[in-house]
């Protein structure tokens, strides 16, 4: 559904998605009166809330994703591709460039993923198959992901909206 426009010659794909913002409002409360607040009163902290990437590090990391995938698969298709967010925490001491004030706080873990047989697989092009596999572990210790953006708190929350 790609398309140029007449004016700008920039490539659309479509309208854009959007959601009520009620919708967005109530679902980030359910999260911080349920899941973040279990958490704050277990781990005794002030867990993280929100994470930001800039859109260069965004766009960098699908066009790598587009970019090694076809060069294992020229004729994979960029439907069949996609990216998985994991949840995560950083350790209790995490280490350079990840700064001490993010120990413990949640993160989100970007992982490319590959349709295979109708399954979106976590995808690992340094995997020496070269395919979409369930257990992607490179013997070399890398996987094409993305990970530390800025996160509230410790980031000042004044910047959240929701």
């Amino acid at each position: 559904m790609e398309n140029k426009t007449e004016t700008t010659g920039k490539t659309r794909l479509g309208e854009p998605n959007v959601i009520p913002t009620e919708v967005i409002q109530s679902q980030v409360d359910n999260y911080r009166n349920n899941q973040l607040l279990a958490i704050n009163e277990t781990l005794v902290m002030n867990d993280a809330n929100a994470i930001w990437f800039d859109m260069l590090t965004l766009k960098k990391f699908i066009a790598d994703v587009e970019k090694e995938a076809s060069d294992i698969d020229p004729e994979v298709r960029t439907e069949d591709l996609g990216i998985r967010f994991y949840y995560a925490a950083y350790p209790e001491e995490p280490q350079e460039p990840i700064p001490a004030a993010y120990a413990r706080r949640h993160t989100l873990i970007m992982i490319p993923t590959k349709k295979q047989d109708d399954l979106n697989y976590d995808f690992n092009p340094y995997e020496e198959s070269g395919h979409a596999l369930a257990v992607s572990l490179d013997v070399s210790g890398r996987a094409v992901a993305q990970n530390h953006g800025s996160l509230i708190p410790p980031g000042n929350s004044i910047v959240e909206s929701y």
